[in-house]
Formats: structure tokens, C-alpha cells, sequence
């Protein structure tokens, strides 16, 4: 955000790339609340934007009159062209396909370039460790963070009743993680039946972008106690008030994987 605001002070645009929509729609309203007061204009742009909105915006971009656009692989769409692009921040950068990195490689040709990651992909990683990349690492945990503690048990229905009733006791929320989109329903099912007293939702990606916006933007509302979901909380959600995350058959995930699906968690 200073990187991006430094260059709006310069008189550049920023073009903000995020994997998921939810990220997305939570970067905006950060950025807003944070930059709005500075004059900088902040615009969002996603499949959940009208397609006249997304042609206003688009417009805005050409003319200069947007300063900070965040959005995801929408950005990079041939329509999209900025008057004076000086930052490209790519979140997670390895949740892009081989067509979006061909694309981005077009655009970073001119201008600055910022890619930030828990998990840099190999490629990444060794352009930074030979020196063609500055490389830049967060060692200390922001303000107020309490270390993750990580527990690997054989499935057991007490154990997992007891992290969410501990949870929901101390007035927190919990993720659980189900990876099966067929059964997730069943599942959440069993999940009621187990803490009769929490409110209980399922998100997966199949389902529609507003449906699975709607049940996001509850659970960060308070609204939800548990969310039984697939991977798609991988990237980047932030909700300050899930403390517990649990994860059913966390063999059958990566290691990259799980260390994203971690930090979606404040402590334990």
C-alpha cells in the first residue's frame, strides 16, 4: 500500500492483480478507507461488476482518472489500458495460469513491479536467490499476531468438537475445511449436529459469485460462527475473528498449499 501510494504521489497509476474475487472486494475496501482521504481514486474491477460499470471503469483507465485499480485476471483482458501505468503488485502469483503470466510479462516490460507471496513459485524464487530479482522478506509477524500453533491428529469427532466449542466460547469463528465439493453439504450437516448452537454455512467454488460473496461477507459480519469450505479460502481472505481452522485430510493438500490455508488464521 506505501508502494502504491508513493507512485499515486508521483502521478502514476497501480494496477493491483489478486487471484479471487473476495480478495479482491476486501484489497478495495482497504485501499479506499486508507488512500480516499489523500484524493487518490481507488476503483474495483470484477466479474461482479455490471458490464457498463466495468466499461466506465475501463474508460477512467484510459483517460487517468483512476489511480489505484485492484481487480483479478480481469485486468489483464486486451481491453484494458492505462494512460500512465508505473506499479504492477501481483498477489500470489503463482494462482495465475500460463495465458495470464504471458500476459503479464507484456506488461511488466515498462514499469515497476512488485509480487508478493507466502510461497514464491520455484521460478521466483530463484530469479530472487541469483540477484535478477530484488528479493524482500517479512520476518516479524504484524502487531499483536500470536504465533499459529499447528496440531496433526488422526480424525476424531471429540477433538473437532471441542476446537470449535472452545472457539465459539472465547466469541470466535472457525473455518473448516472440507475439500469435496459432493459432500460438503453432508458435512455441514454434521457439523450442526455436533455444535447444535452455531450458525453453519458452506462456500465452494462452484457456486455463483454472489452467493459465495454473500456467505463471505456474513462470515465477516459475525453473522456465520462456521464456514465448511473447500481451498478457495486459500488466498488471502482476511477474517480477524477466525482463530481456528480445521483441516480434514490435510494429506491429500500440498505443502504450499497448507501454508497459505494456515496463515488464514490469526492464532490458534
Amino acid at each position: 500500500m506505501r508502494g502504491a501510494f508513493k507512485a499515486c504521489m508521483s502521478g502514476k497509476q497501480v494496477a493491483y492483480l489478486v487471484p479471487t474475487t473476495i480478495l479482491a472486494s476486501q484489497q478495495y475496501e482497504t485501499f479506499k478507507d486508507r488512500m480516499e482521504n489523500f484524493g487518490v481514486r481507488v476503483e474495483l474491477l470484477n466479474r461482479f461488476r455490471t458490464t457498463k460499470e466495468q466499461n466506465q471503469i475501463i474508460k477512467k483507465l484510459k483517460l487517468g482518472e483512476i489511480d489505484v485499480i485492484i481487480g483479478t485476471h480481469r485486468l489483464l483482458s486486451k481491453d484494458v489500458q492505462f494512460k500512465d501505468l508505473g506499479l504492477l503488485i501481483i498477489d500470489e502469483e503463482h494462482r495465475f495460469g500460463v495465458k495470464d503470466k504471458e500476459k503479464i510479462k507484456e506488461i511488466k516490460t515498462n514499469v515497476d513491479v512488485l509480487t508478493m507471496t507466502a510461497t514464491p513459485i520455484p521460478r521466483t524464487l530463484h530469479m530472487s536467490i541469483v540477484g535478477i530479482r530484488d528479493m524482500s522478506v517479512i520476518y516479524e509477524p504484524p502487531q499483536n499476531r500470536k504465533p499459529v500453533r499447528t496440531y496433526v491428529l488422526e480424525y476424531d469427532v471429540e477433538v473437532v468438537r471441542e476446537a470449535i466449542t472452545k472457539e465459539l466460547e472465547r466469541k470466535g469463528q472457525v473455518f473448516y475445511l472440507y475439500n469435496k465439493v459432493e459432500g460438503i453439504e453432508k458435512k455441514k450437516a454434521q457439523i450442526e449436529e455436533l455444535v447444535p448452537n452455531a450458525k453453519v454455512a458452506f462456500a465452494h467454488g462452484k457456486m455463483n459469485g454472489e452467493e459465495l460473496e454473500n456467505i463471505m461477507i456474513e462470515f465477516a459480519k459475525k453473522e456465520i460462527d462456521i464456514v465448511v469450505c473447500t481451498t478457495i479460502l486459500e488466498s488471502g481472505i482476511d477474517i480477524p475473528n477466525a482463530n481456528t481452522i480445521i483441516i480434514e485430510n490435510a494429506d491429500r493438500l500440498g505443502l504450499a498449499q497448507l501454508y497459505q490455508i494456515r496463515g488464514r488464521v490469526r492464532k490458534k
